[in-house]
């Protein structure tokens, strides 16, 4: 700490004006505050050299990289990780510009952004100064971590298969078994025009439900693949109501769907959402006797879209629900016990999940929750980016 001695000073007399040895005296003091305030202020100055050296050091250092915004939203600073992430100049650049680079993801707060060392996934975090005049963006290289992740769930899903090869064995064997027999029967002479017509119309369904089994197969196997577009909620909730209430109808089962406006956007797998919530209405209708009711709802709460699939079916006992999402768990007949699993792998998918609530007596209602998504830093510059 620098301390300035506080001069002394001798009043003037009051018995006259000072005399040449006074004024000597002051400006000697004066000389003196004045050279130990100059001293102060160069060492002063040298200790904010020290630390901005200091911070210049330790923001070079950083692995992640930092862009300071002014009150305007231009780059005023840049370190060394921003520079190789963004492959370009920073500094004095509009941060909505730079911004624009990014693309959206599937998981919220996480980017994709084409840079000098080909495609990294980013996290970006906004903190804004104490003064109020700007903000400073933190970028976190995520890419590592991602691909464990991806790692971690495709060595899951291995399991997982690794898991379902005595069910699938049993699953197909079945139904292969069915078919083989009444394609045998075909052969018999014996048979008159009527029987082998409804022989080999049983053939023909065993032989439609080997197909159905090994498509939801493939789908599972390939749950965490999507393809993205951008659609409006509302228009998946018509096609879904226009497919299905027709389904509804032959079953006797009210069905009814409240969407939410035009302007909720979804940026995901239009066809694997719409094969996902098709599953869910499917069993609900399987669930929902004659002259019940199978109700969709969605909501819209922060950035989540919830579609909820209610019926007013008998429930599911609670010892059940566990294994409800399980591959090859089914309660129907003619159920491949995977619809539910592909749907839960969707949603995941999408960066969601689906949840259960269920009770014998009461119905049930599946929530599949997915990110909203759709809105890039075009549009959303002040959500960072």
């Amino acid at each position: 700490m620098i301390q300035i001695t506080k001069p002394t000073v001798t009043p003037p007399s009051a018995e006259g004006p000072l005399d040449i040895a006074q004024l000597a005296e002051a400006f000697a003091l004066f000389s003196k505050a004045s050279q130990e305030l100059s001293e102060a202020y160069a060492a002063l100055q040298g200790e904010v050299a020290g630390l901005t050296e200091r911070m210049a050091v330790l923001l070079a250092a950083l692995p992640a990289g930092v862009v300071v915004l002014d009150r305007n939203g231009r780059a005023v600073q840049s370190n060394r990780a921003a520079l190789a992430l963004f492959g370009a100049q920073v500094d004095g650049q509009a941060w909505a510009d730079t911004a624009n680079r990014l693309q959206s993801t599937e998981t919220p707060g996480e980017w994709t952004l084409e840079g000098p060392a080909g495609a990294r996934r980013v996290n970006l975090a906004e903190t804004e100064l104490e003064s109020g005049e700007g903000r400073i963006v933190l970028i976190h290289d995520v890419t590592d971590r991602h691909r464990l992740r991806l790692a971690a769930e495709r060595n899951e899903r291995l399991a997982a298969m690794g898991e379902m090869v005595a069910g699938l064995a049993h699953q197909l064997r079945t139904p292969l078994a069915a078919a083989l027999l009444y394609t045998g029967n075909l052969r018999q002479p014996t048979l008159s025009p009527a029987d082998r017509a409804r022989v080999a119309d049983r053939a023909v369904e065993r032989l439609h439900y080997l197909e159905r089994l090994i498509a939801d197969m493939l789908l599972f196997a390939r749950g965490e693949r999507i393809e993205r577009e951008r659609f409006a909620v509302a228009d998946l909730v018509a096609e879904l109501l226009h497919t299905l209430d027709p389904v509804a109808r032959a079953k006797g089962i009210a069905f009814t769907a409240n969407g939410v406006g035009d302007a909720v956007w979804i940026e995901g797998d239009r066809k694997g959402l719409g094969g996902a919530l098709t599953n869910l209405l499917e069993n609900a209708f399987e669930a929902t006797p004659s002259g019940g009711k199978v109700t969709l709802r969605v909501g819209v709460e922060r950035d989540m879209a919830h579609f909820a699939v209610q019926d007013s079916g008998r429930g599911i006992d609670p010892a059940l629900q566990g294994r409800l999402f399980e591959p090859f768990f089914t309660t129907r007949a003619e159920g491949t016990g995977l619809g539910l699993a592909i749907a839960r792998g969707v949603a995941r998918a999408h960066g969601g999940d689906i949840e259960l609530h269920s009770a014998p007596g009461s119905g049930s209602s599946f929530v599949l929750s997915i990110p909203l998504g759709g809105e890039g830093p075009r549009t959303r510059e002040k959500d960072c980016p």
